[in-house]
């Protein structure tokens, strides 16, 4: 197995959100060098994350679901139309995603791999996924979904090539052009709204579950703080000026390439506005309410994996 220098991945004392903090040590320092990189693709100890479509592939099992990672095989390569080096784990083997092509969507059978698994939108399994595989399912997702769609330079046409281990793409066009392009993150705020007492604004969109209900959220727009995006998106969807917007944690969301900023922040008013434009409802709720939510087609809270879920929780158990 190839010897590389490797960081310590950190860990932070506030519990991280679902898909985030995973266990792989980026490599930055190996992304820089093309023949190392190359070199690890063909370590009999490298592991291979298939993407197909935007499913990942897992495995059912009497004990849970797990994620599949495949060794190396010449045939899985040659079948690929992208691998992106995702670094090394606490054990030194190298990692990459590998694009097997846009699934259902972009025609094309399924890849022949129905003995090591089935492939799952990430949604549906994650939250039955341990978190270190999770945020490793949600890093190559990510990155391959990034990769599909950077393959052309985005301010001639010219194709771009992949660098660094697929975390760049530059412009083949070096006379004229010669543009790099990086993996690109979408940051939305997502806010959960309370009056400095007993209740939260929930929230729903139409094209929702039946019954779900979140917290509000919104896209980041140029020229913007986080702060202000906040008090903009509230004031949009539900009419409330804030006031004492605090941030909380963060989580990558590769659906298909957002990292949600979470914050609480304190309605100075109390009537709502829908803005029925941009979502279905809204109403204010106390927290004996979200205590007792039936789950069910009536009302329920969002899903488990979710930054969501997590404000939510986080603010029932503040005065518990």
């Amino acid at each position: 197995m190839t010897t590389l220098p490797r960081r310590t991945v950190p860990h932070h004392a506030h519990p991280a959100n679902r898909y985030a903090s995973g266990p792989l040590d980026r490599a930055d320092l190996v992304r820089h060098d093309a023949a190392a990189v190359h070199r690890l693709m063909s370590d009999p100890q490298a592991l291979f994350t298939p993407i197909w479509g935007q499913a990942n592939l897992v495995a059912y099992a009497a004990d849970g679901v797990q994620a599949r990672h495949l060794p190396g095989a010449l045939s899985l390569l040659e079948a690929a139309e992208a691998v992106v080096f995702l670094g090394l784990d606490p054990d030194g083997r190298p990692h990459f995603a590998i694009d097997l092509g846009r699934g259902p969507s972009g025609g094309g059978a399924p890849p022949p791999l129905a003995e090591e698994g089935v492939f799952e939108d990430l949604r549906k399994v994650g939250p039955m996924l341990s978190h270190e595989a999770g945020a490793v399912l949600a890093y190559a997702r990510g990155m391959v979904h990034w990769d599909r769609r950077h393959r052309f330079c985005g301010a001639c046409g010219a194709p771009a090539e992949a660098a660094k281990g697929g975390h760049e793409r530059r412009c083949t066009n070096h006379a004229a052009c010669g543009a790099v392009h990086f993996p690109r993150t979408d940051p939305a705020v997502i806010m959960l709204v309370h009056d400095g007492g007993d209740r939260v604004v929930m929230g729903r969109q139409a094209v929702w579950p039946p019954g779900l209900h979140s917290v509000l959220a919104g896209f980041v727009e140029p020229g913007e703080s986080l702060e202000d995006a906040v008090a903009r998106e509230v004031m949009e969807e539900v009419g409330l000026p804030v006031a004492d917007v605090a941030y909380r944690s963060s989580q990558p969301w590769p659906f298909p390439s957002s990292i949600m900023l979470g914050f609480t922040a304190r309605a100075t008013e109390d009537a709502l506005t829908i803005a029925e434009d941009e979502i279905e409802s809204a109403r204010w709720m106390s927290r004996d309410e979200l205590l007792a939510s039936p789950e069910d087609e009536t009302f329920k809270l969002p899903r488990p994996d979710s930054i969501a879920r997590r404000l939510i929780e986080d603010w029932l158990s503040e005065d518990a």
